[in-house]
């Protein structure tokens, strides 16, 4: 684990899914994994799961056929490996908020107060596309890496390594986290991130079986009712018409994975 970790402190270089941008990560997904599962944890034991049971099934079947969607494509390019950090679970819970996220891992949770405006299940789809998205591109990590990489520095984790182990440079991790408020694992994404997460998401969708098309009504329509606040999945976003545009450029990409 120490020389993992000294392998870290000198960073890790992976593609990203789809897009094949090079990142490079200074934590390593078991870190990550770690803080995640705990920040996952102390939530739903606050949580109210949503009494709806269809919606509840609708939440469950969208996340199913998206994680599938996932498998398939790490399995068919070479990256198989990384189903190992995947343990899905998808929860509907009792929050107005317009607004859902996936933790590193598969995680996802969706609020309730979503459902009015996607409206349909594909709408959902392209919701939960975008969020795996984080996951799958490995936002989190990279954020932490960058956060991690201002406060300690690349010679403070160097030593942290050789001196101390991998639990120490996971308790700085969690510290980072706690300060920030949990936003590197659910939320306070860079627009770079955001737009590679719609991306990504409208790709995994047209993969699912869910009509790529319905991205651009559904964006617009989430504008319109959110109006991009702080409680919505538009506070961190580009600009509705930024976005628009990039999802109509993704589209003859998308399309082509779209089977009905």
């Amino acid at each position: 684990m120490v020389v993992a970790l000294v392998a870290a402190s000198c960073g890790t270089t992976r593609q990203v899914p789809i897009t094949g941008r090079t990142q490079r990560l200074m934590v390593t997904d078991e870190q990550v994994l770690s803080l995640s599962n705990q920040e996952y944890t102390k939530y739903m034991a606050s949580a109210k799961k949503s009494t709806n049971a269809t919606n509840t099934a609708m939440v469950q079947r969208v996340g199913k056929r998206l994680a599938q969607a996932v498998t398939n494509y790490l399995t068919n390019n070479g990256m198989a490996s990384e189903l190992s950090q995947y343990s899905w679970e998808f929860n509907l819970v009792q929050d107005n908020s317009v607004n859902a996220f996936c933790m590193p891992g598969g995680k996802i949770v969706v609020y309730e107060g979503l459902l009015p405006v996607t409206q349909n299940e594909t709408a959902l789809a392209i919701v939960l596309g975008h969020e795996i998205a984080h996951a799958v591109a490995k936002h989190s990590a990279e954020q932490l890496s960058n956060a991690y990489k201002q406060q300690y520095g690349l010679n403070a984790l160097g030593a942290l390594a050789s001196a101390a182990g991998v639990s120490s440079t996971t308790i700085q991790l969690g510290q980072i986290i706690a300060q920030s408020g949990g936003k590197y694992l659910t939320a306070g994404f860079s627009r770079k991130h955001e737009s590679e997460a719609d991306h990504i998401g409208l790709i995994l969708a047209a993969m699912a079986g869910y009509n790529p098309q319905e991205a651009v009504t559904f964006w617009q329509r989430m504008s319109q009712a959110t109006g991009g606040g702080s409680n919505s999945l538009l506070s961190d976003h580009p600009s509705d018409a930024t976005r628009i545009k990039n999802i109509q450029g993704w589209m003859p990409e998308a399309l082509k994975y779209y089977k009905k």
